[in-house]
């Protein structure tokens, strides 16, 4: 069965008015008389009218809707990032739509052209695992779009970008580790495509300078797809080392549950063999067996400010002597002590 959108000729039609009366009466006209606009105003709930926002918008050129360029739904981290956002866009009077790129830099590009193509007024966006090319990005840039970027980002030096400071987090938590007692403390890194990969590496290499442990590159094992099941083979390959690491640090909790995994199956205790420490505090850490410590990033907060920063830019994008200045925002992260590294307090083995 085919429904057809009732229209405001429709209405004009039925009450033997104009067009132009019915939308005058709609918009509570002073000029239009109180039985008119009562008649109208019957009629249009009787028939569900609904105006067509499209054809509005193109008229006022502003959408009121932003785009919101996500890599992964069921990542933890980034549906608090998600609540924040739509916390501050729907309390402004903006909507908010959605495209997951699942890392993928095919589909981040195909996204950015499909919210382009829809008119959004701006668009918040964390880059993919794969994306090394930032052409597409930048050629939206080029055509006047509001851009900011959130988490995950490059260099681009005329965007606004709201990110937490991974290489203090990395730092703090590797530190920890150390005054734990660990001396051999091994990483699994993330994707070396991202900033926030680098700058964790940074924070634990630095963390292991300052505290006059020697940089050993053999116990950095790359997990690029940041996984539960990369970062358990990623633990075995470290398990297969004729010396054991004594903790780990983990790129983000995921490959840290997958770590925790392959060190239990292999017979070692948690933390007194090894300790753990991952990055991200998702919420299933205080439920693992033992309790996972983490380094907090305060998601629904970057959610906020990403959308306060680009509803910011496009409400002065129209005004004459507006020139965009960006914006880079750093947010602490917080270390979340659980069983998982307290070496000098857990029992005996």
């Amino acid at each position: 069965m085919k429904f057809n959108q009732v229209t405001i000729k429709d209405i004009a039609r039925e009450l033997g008015i104009s067009p132009s009366t019915v939308s005058r009466a709609l918009k509570d006209h002073p000029d239009i008389s109180v039985q008119t606009k009562k008649a109208v105003n019957e009629l249009a709930d009787k028939l569900n009218y609904q105006p067509n926002i499209v054809a509005l918008n193109l008229r006022q050129k502003k959408t009121n809707t932003i785009g919101v360029i996500i890599p992964e739904i069921v990542h933890f981290f980034f549906s608090t990032v998600i609540s924040g956002i739509e916390d501050v866009a729907y309390t402004a009077g903006y909507n908010v739509i959605l495209s997951q790129s699942n890392e993928s830099y095919q589909r981040e590009l195909t996204d950015m052209k499909a919210l382009f193509n829809s008119r959004v007024d701006g668009m918040l966006i964390s880059i993919s695992r794969e994306t090394t090319n930032f052409d597409h990005i930048e050629s939206i840039i080029s055509k006047g779009m509001p851009i900011v970027f959130y988490d995950r980002m490059y260099n681009s030096p005329t965007s606004s970008k709201v990110i937490v400071d991974d290489y203090a987090g990395a730092k703090e938590g590797v530190t920890h580790l150390i005054e734990q007692g660990c001396k051999r403390i091994a990483h699994l890194n993330g994707s070396p495509n991202l900033i926030i990969s680098i700058d964790r590496l940074r924070g634990y290499k630095d963390a292991l300078e300052e505290n006059g442990i020697k940089y050993d590159e053999g116990l950095v094992v790359s997990v690029p797809s940041g996984t539960f099941e990369e970062g358990k083979r990623g633990m075995n390959k470290l398990l297969a080392l004729n010396k054991l690491p004594d903790a780990v640090f983990a790129g983000n909790d995921p490959m840290a549950m997958g770590a925790m995994m392959a060190i239990k199956e292999k017979g070692l205790k948690i933390p007194q063999d090894i300790a753990l420490l991952g990055f991200s505090n998702w919420f299933f850490g205080e439920l693992m067996e033992p309790s996972l410590t983490s380094i907090d990033q305060p998601g629904f907060e970057m959610g906020q400010e990403a959308a306060r920063l680009l509803i910011r830019q496009i409400e002065l994008k129209d005004k004459e002597d507006f020139e965009p200045q960006p914006e880079t925002k750093v947010l602490k992260t917080r270390l979340v002590i659980r069983n998982s590294s307290l070496k000098k307090q857990a029992p005996k083995k």
